[in-house]
């Protein structure tokens, strides 16, 4: 299978921070050499990351807000595409965590439960649908191409404190599988990464970081072992406690899938 190695120019959604962050610059580090973007909402972040990394000139930046309003968002994906043609991967690694007490209904914050979603799926849906006919197109002509949808460990096995986060990965998972077997014949490799419990900003919200810290990954051997995977172009990155999860509850399932649609 083709991987990480084998691409151009990657762009990295949600990477002003933690995992995206990371992942941006271990792919600028690559021997092929690829130009990477990095994108967020952040502009002042994006900008500190580029003034600080770009040495050799293969990292650029994009001021993008996934929660756009639709037709927003699909014109600022077209003008990506115009702008770096040589596009043939995008890694959606923005995502937000809040959490619910369902035992207390009263309390529960619909507003923050639907940005929630919307961050951590509906945009992701929607952004998979809007960059597939460049990524097509290019698949079309040869040139191995790739989505990345970055899940979470908690979508195979959830966290109750985080309700909704978890239905949101579980969502994303799922439609991993789905994605991956539909445009494998399109040359479009959908590659879902699947971090456990990584050293990350996601949980300064909750004021949870100081307990989470004694559990978590740290990000640079995270960041080690998914950039493994992702250079042996396996079809799935799980790391960390994430890997015995995955084996334990979702082997075969992309296999499985494959059949049910009638692919061998």
């Amino acid at each position: 299978m083709p991987s990480i190695s084998d691409c151009k120019c990657v762009l990295v959604i949600g990477s002003t921070s933690g995992i995206g962050r990371s992942l941006a610059l271990a792919i600028l580090d690559l021997p092929s050499q690829p130009t990477v973007i990095v994108c967020g909402r952040r502009k002042e972040r994006l900008d500190e990351l580029v003034a600080s990394h770009n040495a050799t000139g293969r990292l650029k930046s994009v001021t993008l807000d996934v929660l756009l309003e639709r037709n927003a968002l699909k014109s600022s994906i077209e003008e990506i595409v115009n702008t770096y043609p040589d596009l043939d991967a995008v890694l959606f690694s923005s995502g937000i965590q809040r959490a619910f007490d369902f035992t207390r209904p009263d309390t529960i914050d619909l507003d923050s439960l639907e940005c929630e979603l919307a961050t951590n799926y509906t945009s992701i849906v929607r952004m998979i649908t809007f960059f597939l006919p460049h990524l097509i197109k290019l698949g079309e002509q040869g040139r191995p191409t790739f989505l990345y949808p970055v899940s979470s460990g908690l979508s195979i096995y959830p966290a109750a404190g985080v309700p909704d986060y978890c239905a949101t990965k579980s969502a994303l998972h799922s439609l991993s599988i789905s994605l991956a077997v539909q445009l494998k014949k399109k040359n479009v490799h959908v590659v879902e990464i699947i971090p456990p419990l990584v050293e990350s900003e996601l949980h300064g919200f909750q004021g949870t970081t100081q307990g989470l810290s004694r559990f978590w990954l740290t990000l640079e051997e995270y960041t080690k072992e998914t950039m493994e995977g992702l250079v042996r172009g396996d079809p799935y990155v799980p790391a960390g406690t994430a890997v015995d999860r995955y084996k334990k509850f979702e082997g075969g399932k992309l296999e499985a899938a494959a059949r049910l649609y009638g692919q061998s």
